[in-house]
């Protein structure tokens, strides 16, 4: 490998010895929460991963270096840092060169876990095609990245506040394999029901993980969506957050919030027309998007 990696001593003994690892993205740590509630979620979602029996690695780029895994001094640093570039495939290398900081999102952390070896990432829900994208053109970079680079990636199906079904006809398009665990229903993130039916479904890990091991057998290229229902017990049921939904969506267009200020803003406004709960329920499919990652990662290395 010729890029500046820097692995953190818990995964770079992982790697020795074969032990499953798990991608986790670093923008919910600099651009999802506040200090020093960014940190205590961040190190909670790695002990889960633990726990599941798997080792977490943390990606984020720090002083012109691609960090795989955090150790605790490093994630209090980046949970503090400020002007923090939030990277996907367009502004990685530039972000590296500049020596600058920064945290990925799904397909930057995609890139980088793959070329460190990591087949699994955990998130919680990718981005997609945007409301009004017939429009706008505003379709995240994540859906090409899952077509094109092979990390199985596990979320909550994807952020409510997009246009769903035509984030499922362009994952379609581009031949990513959308993949519901334990039911035939696609998840809306905060809610375990969509409307919309799931592409596949697949009932356990060792089920994902074999499928993913037979898509490197083909030489397909790309990686797996796998839509991991939030916990019955935490959800927002739909019925619940679709007018909430729409209300965001209606302020965001009255103040012409446009690009990337969409998602933060909408997210805000969401987290609070339902005074907290929103937070609450991402916190919780986060931590189990986590502990499913760690059980395909270890069903890969067992498999493999």
């Amino acid at each position: 490998m010729t890029a500046p990696f820097v692995f953190a001593p818990e995964v770079e003994t992982a790697r020795r010895n074969g032990a499953p690892v798990v991608a986790l993205e670093s923008t919910i740590i600099t651009h999802g929460m506040p200090w020093p509630q960014n940190v205590e979620a961040a190190a909670k979602v790695e002990q889960v991963v633990r726990d599941a029996g798997a080792v977490p690695a943390t990606i984020a780029i720090m002083d012109g270096r691609i960090h795989i895994g955090l150790t605790d001094a490093e994630l209090q640093a980046l949970g503090q840092a400020q002007d923090v570039m939030k990277l996907s495939r367009a502004d990685l290398a530039a972000c590296l060169a500049m020596g600058r900081t920064g945290a990925t999102t799904v397909a930057a952390t995609m890139i980088c876990a793959h070329l460190a070896g990591i087949a699994v990432f955990a998130t919680g829900g990718i981005g997609g095609v945007h409301r009004g994208a017939e429009h706008s053109f505003d379709i995240s970079a994540d859906l090409r990245e899952l077509s094109e680079t092979p990390v199985s990636v596990v979320a909550a199906g994807a952020k409510a506040i997009l246009d769903l079904p035509k984030t499922l006809e362009v994952l379609e398009t581009l031949g990513v394999p959308v993949i519901t665990l334990g039911q035939d229903e696609f998840p809306a993130f905060w809610s375990r029901s969509s409307g919309l039916p799931s592409p596949l479904r697949m009932n356990d890990a060792a089920e994902i993980a074999a499928a993913h091991l037979m898509r490197g057998r083909l030489g397909l290229p790309g990686g797996q969506l796998i839509a991991n229902p939030i916990p019955a017990g935490a959800e927002i049921a739909r019925d619940v957050m679709i007018p909430v939904i729409e209300q965001a969506l209606a302020e965001a267009e009255e103040q012409r919030i446009a690009a990337k200020g969409v998602t933060p803003f909408l997210l805000q406004r969401i987290f609070e027309l339902t005074e907290g709960r929103s937070l609450v329920a991402n916190i919780a499919l986060v931590e189990n998007n986590a502990r499913l990652a760690a059980q395909i990662a270890a069903q890969i290395a067992v498999q493999a």
